[in-house]
């Protein structure tokens, strides 16, 4: 049977930066997740699953390795979608809770809204049950030690998206958001269609400068190009990405369509990313460029 996943860890990826850590981490992810899947688990699960240890590992920009906002408060958001109902569940600008994807689930689960935001959606996620952070200050992880920076701008998302053995797609997404972003500012993370995107042809999750990713849609972008135009998964990012730089951003995408093929492609200086699917061993990058 045909199953594939592929994880990200961020466009925001420098020249310079020793990516070791993370290297080993998305390897040791990656290689969890493809087992899940041959195994017959769901692709919702494990796309969940794969977003919250990304979170948790304080190694990327999202959860545990955020840095606060100008106001000094972390702010969070993330999405979920399940491509076989689209159903999809989302969080906004909320505060202090360990996975915010799994926030996001839960209100996919719950099933009578798709996105709640900021204290509203964290009175949400601690009612559902998902972990709080009772000391912010010796929770979250020193964002340098990753590979961001003080500069505005600078970036960096945490995603997965996965085709399990039953045919069913899903797409999930996360982020601590822009570096010196202002309070309340939220991304294409949390936006179904834009940050996030999955159905019966494709799923996908984005990574970069939120705005941009906005203003084209990206996410279902991707999809409506492959459904309406029938073009291919490969050529539907790529023109996806040439949009976002057109609209003067940078960034990349993680992508799988219903027949098991992927695409990690991205216009920034790096993208940390892994794949793997029923035919196709592990692979690990941060720089190097995807085969032709």
């Amino acid at each position: 049977m045909t199953y594939a996943l592929v994880i990200h860890g961020g466009a925001g990826a420098r020249p310079g930066i020793d990516y070791t850590d993370q290297r080993a981490h998305m390897a040791q992810l990656i290689a969890r997740g493809g087992e899940n899947l041959a195994d017959g688990r769901s692709a919702l699960d494990v796309v969940s699953a794969m977003v919250a240890d990304l979170e948790a590992s304080g190694l990327y920009v999202a959860g545990k390795g955020s840095a606060p906002n100008t106001s000094g408060i972390i702010e969070l958001d993330a999405s979920i979608m399940d491509g076989a109902t689209r159903k999809a569940g989302a969080v906004a600008a909320v505060s202090n809770i360990v996975n915010p994807v799994l926030a996001a689930r839960s209100v996919m689960d719950e099933g009578r809204y798709v996105m709640l935001a900021a204290e509203g959606a964290r009175a949400f996620a601690l009612a559902s049950g998902i972990a709080d952070v009772p000391d912010p200050e010796s929770y979250y992880t020193t964002h340098v030690d990753h590979g961001s920076s003080e500069v505005a701008g600078s970036h960096g998302t945490v995603g997965a998206v996965a085709l399990d053995e039953a045919g069913n797609l899903a797409a999930a997404t996360s982020t601590g958001g822009t570096f010196n972003k202002p309070a309340g500012r939220v991304g294409d993370t949390p936006l179904i269609g834009a940050g996030t995107w999955a159905d019966d042809l494709v799923a996908v999750s984005c990574t970069g400068i939120g705005e941009a990713f906005i203003r084209t849609s990206a996410a279902h972008d991707v999809s409506a190009r492959m459904r309406y135009g029938n073009v291919a998964l490969d050529e539907a990012a790529e023109a996806v990405l040439a949009e976002v730089a057109n609209c003067d951003g940078d960034g990349g995408l993680i992508a799988i369509d219903c027949n098991g093929r992927i695409t990690m492609p991205y216009n920034s200086q790096g993208m940390k990313r892994a794949a793997i699917t029923s035919s196709m061993p592990a692979v690990v990058r941060v720089f190097e460029p995807e085969p032709a």
